[in-house]
């Protein structure tokens, strides 16, 4: 029989709600009997007892609130009764130790990768077109349309089959005859635009510069071509220079070329197209090869989060966080926004007190900028987080914060800086989910998982994004974006471990070359940081 309730840690004084409770009704729960005061959904919280009126409200352990009301036992917390609460910290006050899960079932494991010289292992093989400056997006964007109908050819979708029915004498037009296949298989042709490298201020020209350069250092992307303007403030030699800063021995194939040097748009595109066809010829050749898991990289990230998200995919995440850390692998955590609340707890776990400082440094920073434009972190939580439970940014939190597991920080990253560490790295972010996507791209990560309640398509060019759903609910009404499905830890058919062990292998195969489903619905998303306010 499925619980009813439960308290997620031993000193919270609310719990998750895991099925709906009507108003009226009584609950056995921790050797008292409680009354619900009024319908409570599942994924909300309860009082597990009365508060008064700047009472602390406690989940996970940490203060995630306080009463901005009375509120009875039994109660719902809303963001009527309960206003953002988190605690103040201003360095570490322990070491906390850490005791690694087992790891004997995949010591040994290896997934297919592709080497670089380097010594890095990429999960992808991808030649990346993408510009410099916005003023070169439409050339991009003729150059995806060439590449991808002549070099990686598509069949027609479903929705242009429709259209095309329409315009014809409305009949149905079940398929169209495909007689291409693809070119090369054994390399992706991705395509990034954006709507910066110039305007704006110098260092947000600098920022994606560093970015970029992390794209082509990343092992995932084998070589790129590169169009530039000629103008704009992120010129060529600035991004050389940021390659040069983020790897000085990089030698992958880099193409690029200045617009205002080349004459027409058609001599231009001509020259890119052969020169681009043959580099890329060139790459298709590097094979997969077998390699340790110690050579993965995950990035670990949430969004469209609900109430069960804190308590069934983030920890998920966790536990493979640390069985990929107790492999010397590496993971990224980063929104910063959404670790409001419990520093404490990361500073603590910092291997340096020179990481614990850095990271306090950028979280108070960050803050800081935020309120400066009149806003907080406060403003994190979404409409729908706040529907589906999670109604103070500390609460958020403390629930996405279980995506980084519990082993020791070895390293703290400020935006368009590279991993340099194996084991838990914290990358300054924003919570947005494609721009934290993004950076932890540009950071190295070469698998990213992305937990869900509500649901979201969010994919990325360079990195496999693996979706994994908090409740089966969601992972069966939308299928097609969905690749693992946690919601059996809420029924309390499996514990975190099993299901951190079935996601780990998931991702072995995603690594190893199995499409994730964002793969499938072909979902880049790009959109990097200016540093202004992004939450």
């Amino acid at each position: 029989m499925q619980s009813k309730l439960i308290k997620v840690h031993k000193d919270d004084n609310v719990a998750v709600v895991l099925v709906d409770l009507p108003a009226g009704s009584t609950i056995d729960f921790e050797q008292q009997t409680i009354a619900i005061k009024m319908l409570a959904k599942a994924k909300h919280k309860i009082a597990l007892q009365d508060f008064k009126v700047g009472d602390k409200i406690i989940m996970y352990g940490v203060l995630v609130g306080e009463a901005s009301e009375p509120i009875e036992k039994g109660a719902v917390l809303t963001t009527e009764n309960v206003k953002h609460k988190s605690s103040k910290v201003t360095g570490k006050t322990k070491s906390i130790g850490w005791n690694p899960p087992k790891i004997d079932k995949f010591k040994d494991r290896t997934f297919m990768g592709y080497h670089r010289k380097d010594g890095q292992v990429g999960t992808a093989n991808v030649w990346l077109f993408f510009p410099l400056v916005f003023c070169e997006n439409r050339n991009i964007e003729i150059l995806k349309d060439v590449f991808e109908k002549e070099l990686l050819h598509k069949k027609v979708d479903a929705h242009r089959l429709l259209l095309r029915s329409l315009i014809n004498t409305g009949d149905s037009v079940s398929e169209i005859e495909d007689t291409h296949e693809n070119v090369f298989d054994n390399i992706e042709v991705k395509f990034i635009t954006h709507q910066g490298g110039c305007g704006g201020i110098r260092q947000d020209s600098e920022s994606l510069a560093q970015l970029l350069a992390g794209y082509i250092n990343n092992p995932n992307v084998a070589g790129c071509t590169v169009l530039s303007l000629g103008c704009q403030n992120l010129q060529i030699q600035i991004l050389k220079d940021a390659i040069e800063k983020v790897n000085p021995k990089q030698d992958k194939p880099v193409l690029i070329y200045e617009q205002q040097q080349m004459g027409t748009v058609e001599e231009m595109l001509n020259t890119i197209i052969k020169e681009s066809f043959a580099a890329i010829k060139e790459a298709n050749n590097i094979q997969r090869r077998p390699a340790p898991l110690s050579k993965l990289r995950i990035g670990l990230e949430c969004g469209g989060s609900d109430g069960f998200s804190g308590i069934s995919a983030n920890p998920t995440l966790g536990h493979v966080s640390d069985l990929l850390v107790a492999l010397e692998g590496t993971a990224i955590l980063s929104e910063f926004p959404e670790l409001c609340g419990v520093e404490q707890e990361l500073v603590n776990r910092c291997e340096e007190n020179e990481k614990a400082n850095k990271f306090l440094e950028l979280m108070q920073a960050f803050e800081k900028s935020v309120v400066d434009a009149g806003s907080g972190f406060d403003m994190n939580p979404s409409p729908g987080n706040i529907k589906d439970g999670l109604i103070t940014d500390a609460m958020k939190s403390a629930g996405a914060a279980k995506k980084g597991g519990t082993s020791p920080v070895t390293d703290v990253l400020d935006y368009g800086e590279y991993v340099s560490k194996s084991g838990l790295n914290l990358l300054c972010t924003p919570g947005n989910d494609v721009e934290s996507t993004t950076a932890m791209a540009g950071s190295g990560a070469t698998i990213i998982l992305f937990t869900t309640g509500l649901g979201t398509p969010t994919g990325n060019p360079i990195v496999p994004v693996v979706k994994v759903s908090s409740n089966s609910e969601l992972a069966t009404k939308m299928s097609d974006i969905i690749d693992v499905d946690t919601g059996a830890v809420i029924r309390g058919e499996k514990t975190i471990e099993e299901m951190g062990e079935e996601l780990l292998e998931y991702i072995i195969e995603v690594a190893s070359g199995r499409k994730t489903k964002a793969m499938q619905l072909d979902q880049n998303d790009f959109i990097p940081w200016k540093r202004g306010v992004s939450l």
